[in-house]
C-alpha cells in the first residue's frame, strides 16, 4: 500500500493539528467519561446524551480533523471527511432522534469486551503510543482523532442493547479496516486494537442479537 505522505509527514500533522485544537483534547476526554457514565447509569435521556457525544466526536474528526488539516497531505482525507459526517448523522438519526441506542451493561462477555475497548481508546492507546515513541503533541489523542474515536464507538456499541442498526456499525467498521492498514505501514502499532476493535466488535454485536432471537424463538416454542 502506498501512501501520498511519509511517517514523518504524519506525526508533523499531529502537531500541527494537536497545537491548533487544544484544549480541544481535554474536552474530549471529559466528554468521553461522561458518555462512559451515563452509558452505565440507565436511563433515556442518558442514552441521547452517550449518543450525541459519539456523534460529536465522528463530526468534529470529519470536518477538523480530516477535512481542515489531513487533506493537507492526503487528498483521499475529503472522502474520510465526509464518511465521518455521514457517521455522525447516522448516530444522531438513530440514536438521538429516534431513540433505538440504548445502553444496558450486564456482567457478560459484551459487556467486559466493550469496557475493554473503551478503557484501551481512552488509556492504553496513549501509552501504548507512548511506549513507541509517540509523544504528545506528535500522536492521536482521544476523542479527536479517528482511531481512537472508532475503538470508542465500538466499545460503547457492545454494551447497547440488541439490536443495533447496522448502518450504524458499517462506517466504523470500514474505517477499522482502512485505518489499521495505514497505520501499520506508518508504524501506528497502537492501532492493532482499532482492527480488533472492528472486527471482533462487529462480530459479537451481531452475535449477541442472533443469540437473543434464537432464546426468544426457543421460548415461544416452548410455551406452545
Amino acid at each position: 500500500m502506498n501512501l501520498p505522505f511519509t511517517v514523518d509527514e504524519f506525526l508533523a500533522l499531529f502537531e500541527s493539528y494537536n497545537r491548533a485544537i487544544w484544549p480541544a483534547q481535554a474536552m474530549g476526554y471529559a466528554l468521553g467519561v461522561l458518555a462512559t457514565g451515563l452509558a452505565l447509569w440507565r436511563s433515556r435521556a442518558g442514552d441521547r446524551i452517550v449518543v450525541a457525544v459519539l456523534a460529536l466526536m465522528w463530526l468534529w474528526t470529519g470536518v477538523v480533523y480530516h477535512i481542515f488539516f489531513f487533506s493537507e497531505i492526503n487528498r483521499a482525507a475529503f472522502a474520510f471527511g465526509a464518511a465521518f459526517v455521514l457517521q455522525s448523522v447516522l448516530l444522531a438519526v438513530y440514536g438521538v432522534f429516534q431513540n433505538e441506542l440504548r445502553f444496558r451493561v450486564r456482567p457478560s462477555s459484551y459487556g467486559v469486551i466493550g469496557g475493554f475497548f473503551i478503557l484501551y481508546a481512552m488509556l492504553i492507546y496513549p501509552l501504548i503510543g507512548l511506549r513507541l515513541g509517540h509523544v504528545y503533541p506528535q500522536s492521536p489523542m482521544f476523542g479527536v482523532s479517528p482511531c481512537p474515536v472508532t475503538i470508542f464507538t465500538f466499545g460503547l456499541l457492545l454494551w447497547a442493547e440488541p439490536p443495533v442498526p447496522r448502518m450504524v456499525m458499517f462506517l466504523p467498521f470500514v474505517w477499522s479496516v482502512i485505518g489499521f492498514v495505514a497505520a501499520l505501514h506508518l508504524g501506528i502499532l497502537e492501532d492493532i486494537g482499532l482492527l480488533a476493535a472492528g472486527v471482533a466488535g462487529s462480530l459479537m454485536i451481531i452475535h449477541h442479537e442472533r443469540s437473543l432471537t434464537k432464546a426468544r424463538l426457543e421460548a415461544v416454542k416452548g410455551q406452545r
